[in-house]
């Protein structure tokens, strides 16, 4: 994939940008006005301080329930809840795009009920910081522009929204413990991404496993692999090697990785185990 060929953020394509940038600048002026960073103020809002630091930069669309939160607590005077019509407007023209290579599943995996996903390599992008995301497509090859990379990780992190939306996606993760050593973008950027899988991993929507690197089985060395379930409880299944991806609808060939997931989730650690095992590695930073 060339970079030319990368689309703009959905806010860009579309022109909405300018009512983003202008919530984000008047809630970094208040907040900075209130005394607090972007963690302590996260903290109070219930978002983590990339998702701050996304809507204040205009990149990630706010939702009308943190702008409620955040006149609140920024005591705004409904400047905020003022401005929810005009950002919920702006979320219906939205219409996420993404390379044409990808778009298939970007809008299967929007419209999915349920999303089951496997990874040896690296941290998915649905479960992925901002700092993360840069940090992978820093390292990208060939080189990408700096607007490239913006680009590429605001979408990254729009796709997170579906863990907001309710009722709710239900999701599953299983990671080999060998992405959770590789300390990609450096030790702070590594700490805050597993302190993230660690807040994911605690949404009642979300199931988040590891595969201990002491395992003497591991029924799928192939590689990465999402199986999504769809329209009528159809299932999907969704690979990509080196940018080439392969959307997976024949029920056979998506039969035999769902057997695979089974035995990776049936030989993984439990939930409770992976996240205590993730806060273990995440203490030793």
């Amino acid at each position: 994939m060339t970079e030319d060929r990368r689309p703009e953020t959905p806010a860009e394509e579309n022109g909405t940008v300018a009512v983003f940038v202008l919530i984000g600048r008047q809630l970094k002026l208040l907040r900075e006005r209130a005394g607090l960073n972007q963690r302590e103020f996260g903290a109070l809002v219930g978002y983590g301080p990339d998702l701050i630091s996304a809507i204040e930069r205009g990149v990630r669309t706010p939702r009308p329930e943190f702008l409620r939160r955040a006149d609140e607590v920024l005591q705004a005077n409904g400047m905020f809840i003022a401005v929810i019509p005009q950002v919920e407007e702006a979320m219906t023209r939205a219409r996420t795009r993404h390379p044409e290579w990808y778009r298939g599943y970007a809008v299967l995996e929007e419209q999915a009920s349920s999303l089951h996903i496997y990874n040896n390599l690296l941290v998915p992008g649905l479960l992925q910081t901002e700092a993360y995301a840069e940090a992978v497509f820093r390292q990208w090859r060939p080189l990408l522009s700096e607007e490239a990379i913006a680009k590429r990780v605001a979408d990254r992190m729009a796709r997170q929204q579906k863990f907001e939306g309710w009722p709710s996606a239900t999701f599953s993760f299983v990671l080999d413990e060998s992405v959770l050593l590789r300390p990609l973008g450096g030790p702070e950027v590594h700490a805050d991404q597993l302190e993230n899988l660690v807040r994911i991993g605690s949404l009642r929507t979300v199931e988040l496993q590891v595969m201990p690197m002491e395992r003497a089985e591991q029924p799928s060395m192939d590689g990465p692999f999402n199986l999504l379930t769809v329209r009528k409880g159809e299932q999907v299944a969704y690979v990509e090697i080196h940018t080439y991806p392969r959307l997976i609808t024949d029920a056979e060939e998506v039969s035999v990785l769902a057997e695979r997931y089974g035995l990776l989730r049936a030989q993984a650690l439990r939930p409770s185990e992976s996240l205590d095992l993730i806060e273990k590695l995440r203490g030793r930073l």
